[in-house]
């Protein structure tokens, strides 16, 4: 990595961190899904949704870059993925700017949703709480072990719940249950990452789940995040196709991905090591979106 030049696009794009905008993405697609099945699909609508999501996720990682390189828990002992500031890729300054400007397409996003939404009001206080917490989230919240909390509402209710109702101008019973889903199984990709660095979060003064309860429970909530997951989805797709749970069953061939990164997890334990765990759970999470949203498809 030392030949990443500063400021590049290669920065850049390794500063966005790709591999986790399954996260944004994942919730996105399985509220469209689950909104085809009420009302035709605004395809239009839809990717506004997923481009707002896409570019807060984005920014949050900005953020998260630029705000530990500044409190200076970020240095050379961290475990993690290199941060661009850190390593001298993206300057703090251009950094800001780099976050204003996500910042400011998220919110061109948004601005195209309210040209044709009702309820404008909602969607604007939405959308600027998402802006709020990307902050709080970084820069408070998840050092007070709330972060999970944050995943969950951000990666779980607000994505389905917001592009449900976008979509339908109305909720569900089944929205709330999927929007629970996407929110425990985005959790699992925090506990990896909060897993692998617990002895330096420790160290740095940072308070997580996984350095305040220690190894055993953050493996075990790994497992279980997956697991609830799975049956707060397979509950909630019951709910949108009239309790015919045949194609729900699809759903649980990512129980079986989770198991493996599971008991890969616990193998580690510790180290860089664990990077390839982090990579394979952004990857379950996009597989099961994909697996739900065919599922919601094929009921």
């Amino acid at each position: 990595m030392s030949s990443v030049a500063p400021n590049s696009f290669r920065a850049w794009l390794l500063a966005a961190r790709p591999k986790t905008l399954t996260a944004a993405c994942a919730p996105v697609i399985i509220a469209a899904a689950l909104a085809w099945r009420v009302v035709p699909l605004r395809l239009t609508t839809a990717v506004l949704c997923l481009l707002f999501a896409g570019f807060m996720q984005i920014a949050s990682n900005f953020i998260n870059d630029l705000y530990d390189f500044l409190r200076g828990t970020d240095g050379s002992d961290r475990l993690g993925p290199e941060r661009a500031c850190a390593q001298g890729w993206i300057t703090p300054r251009a950094m800001r700017r780099g976050i204003a400007l996500v910042i400011a397409l998220a919110c061109t996003a948004g601005l195209l949703l309210l040209a044709s939404a009702e309820h404008r009001l909602a969607l604007v206080l939405l959308g600027a709480s998402c802006v709020v917490f990307a902050f709080l989230y970084t820069t408070y919240l998840s050092y007070r072990a709330l972060g999970d909390v944050l995943v969950v509402v951000f990666f779980g209710f607000v994505p389905v719940l917001g592009t449900y109702f976008v979509l339908t101008d109305g909720l569900s019973t089944a929205a709330w249950w999927l929007g629970a889903a996407c929110g425990l199984v985005t959790d699992t990709l925090l506990v990896v990452n909060n897993y692998r660095d617990r002895d330096t979060d420790r160290a740095a003064g940072k308070v997580t789940l996984i350095a305040l309860l220690g190894e055993r429970v953050g493996s075990a909530l790994y497992l279980l995040l997956g697991v609830v997951g799975v049956i707060c989805a397979a509950v909630g797709g019951c709910s949108a196709v009239g309790h015919s749970a045949a194609a729900m069953y699809v759903i649980t061939i990512y129980l079986l991905l989770h198991a493996v990164a599971y008991r890969r997890m616990r193998q580690i334990r510790c180290g860089r090591a664990l990077n390839a765990i982090l990579a394979i759970t952004a990857r379950n999470i996009l597989i099961f979106s994909l697996l739900t949203t065919l599922a919601l498809i094929l009921a």
